[in-house]
């Protein structure tokens, strides 16, 4: 094992006592994670905030996971090697990286140290910061395995909902990448943002419905399922016979499945993982500014309440991060 000089004991870390608001999150010092196998030990200089922390933080999402508490959450960082799994392995004590934890089985990122699997971290992004490649990895997975699921291609109409949103304002770049002509959802105030990311059209929900106005779409990545204006059962006329809606992070899939077959069409979920391959992917892709991150809000790891409040207020432009650390923000 590789290792860097000398750790402290202790850590700051983020943590719950148990399920409930957004004022439950509070720091506190715990030990500093070892690592075993194959894992690398990270000291993490920022931590993005996702919609799933703070379901699991509300005693949903992934809270039956919970083996105990207190628990840290976050699957987002960005940071430093301090402990690699052997001397050949690519990533080594000092390098720059990024990728997803698996909380809340294991601890997660909202700490200055966190445990990781080797297959779910990749060399950071040289073109952004810390703070910016926090913000990637969950969102920008979860997007690229539903607008590939969706199978975009050049010719391929898709409508991406809540597309100025985490995993939304992914979505739309990489659909249009891979060829696709992209149709987007959002507010009033997201309408210049979407045309910017890329999409070739922009519906203003607070003023036209989508079912209105589009027919024959080949896919949809619907991010909002109905949750909301029973959206996800909407988007299921706009398609096109035999198209496919996919559905994500909301879970409504399955209650749209009978509605979708009447009318002669698909729709299933997806569920993220994490996946060095295709983060080395994305890499490429922001490196070379075919793709960008948006960070809506930065808030230091002690106002963790507060980017819960944030995030759960909704209407982001991208993501809300944590920033962990000061120290080595320039490291690429």
């Amino acid at each position: 094992m590789s290792v860097s000089p000398a750790l402290p004991p202790h850590m700051r870390a983020l943590v719950i006592d148990r399920t409930g608001g957004a004022e439950e999150l509070h720091l506190t010092e715990l030990p500093v994670p070892v690592p075993v196998s194959d894992e690398l030990l990270i000291r993490v200089l920022a931590a993005g905030i996702n919609p799933i922390d703070a379901k699991t933080r509300a005693g949903s999402g992934a809270a039956a996971a919970i083996p105990g508490f207190p628990v840290v959450l976050g699957n987002d960082f960005s940071g430093i090697v301090v402990r690699s799994p052997y001397d050949t392995f690519p990533l080594q004590p000092g390098d720059a990286v990024y990728g997803m934890a698996r909380p809340p089985r294991i601890a997660g990122t909202y700490a200055e140290y966190v445990v990781v699997s080797s297959m779910s971290v990749a060399r950071k992004p040289a073109a952004v910061s810390h703070v910016e490649a926090a913000g990637i990895p969950l969102a920008a997975l979860t997007a690229w395995g539903m607008v590939t699921l969706a199978g975009a291609a050049p010719g391929q109409r898709m409508l991406v909902h809540a597309g100025s949103g985490g995993v939304g304002h992914f979505a739309v770049q990489f659909a249009r990448h891979l060829g696709a002509h992209v149709t987007a959802t959002g507010s009033t105030a997201s309408v210049e943002f979407l045309q910017r990311l890329g999409a070739h059209a922009v519906i203003d929900y607070s003023t036209t419905r989508f079912d209105d106005e589009l027919r024959d779409i080949d896919s949809v990545i619907d991010l909002i399922g109905n949750v909301h204006d029973q959206t996800g059962t909407r988007s299921l006329t706009v398609l096109r016979p035999d198209g496919l809606l996919v559905n994500a992070p909301t879970g409504s899939w399955p209650t749209m499945q009978a509605e979708a077959a009447a009318a002669g069409v698909r729709v299933t979920g997806y569920k993220v993982a994490a996946d060095a391959r295709v983060l080395e992917k994305i890499t490429t892709l922001i490196d070379n500014g075919t793709v960008r991150v948006n960070i809506d809000q930065v808030f230091d790891l002690a106002d963790g309440a507060a980017a819960h409040r944030a995030l759960e207020g909704g209407h982001t432009r991208g993501k809300i991060v944590l920033r962990v650390s000061d120290a080595d923000e320039s490291a690429a």
